[in-house]
């Protein structure tokens, strides 16, 4: 019987380029603080290929996973604000409390973006 497109799923996986963390530009990577490369982290999974530009991740989506030093929404907010400044993610759509939801995009400056 012939395969069709939806006969085949995505791998239950974020892909992170070994170029990234181990590469000569490692650097950008590891000068990033811990809660801002697990928001990185948790973006790149939200991404499906085709959402890039609208790839949506709330703050009590990132509170309620526990991680360490994101337990709050001050330091989910400066994670967001580190990877915005050092161009990791780009914020496409603005949002605020009961408005809009922010949009996020991955820029893919430092890795590809398959």
């Amino acid at each position: 019987m012939k395969k069709g497109r939806r006969d085949f799923t995505r791998l239950p996986f974020v892909m992170l380029p070994k170029s990234i963390i181990l590469g000569p530009d490692c650097s950008a990577w590891w000068s990033l603080p811990p809660g801002a490369r697990d928001i990185y982290i948790m973006l790149k999974a939200a991404f499906n290929g085709s959402n890039n530009g609208s790839i949506f991740l709330y703050y009590s989506e990132i509170s309620k996973r526990r991680i360490k030093g994101l337990q709050s929404d001050k330091a989910i907010s400066l994670a967001f604000k580190k990877l915005e400044a050092d161009g990791w993610i780009k914020r496409t759509r603005i949002g605020g409390l009961y408005r809009f939801k922010n949009a996020y995009e991955l820029t893919g400056k430092f890795d590809r973006l398959v």
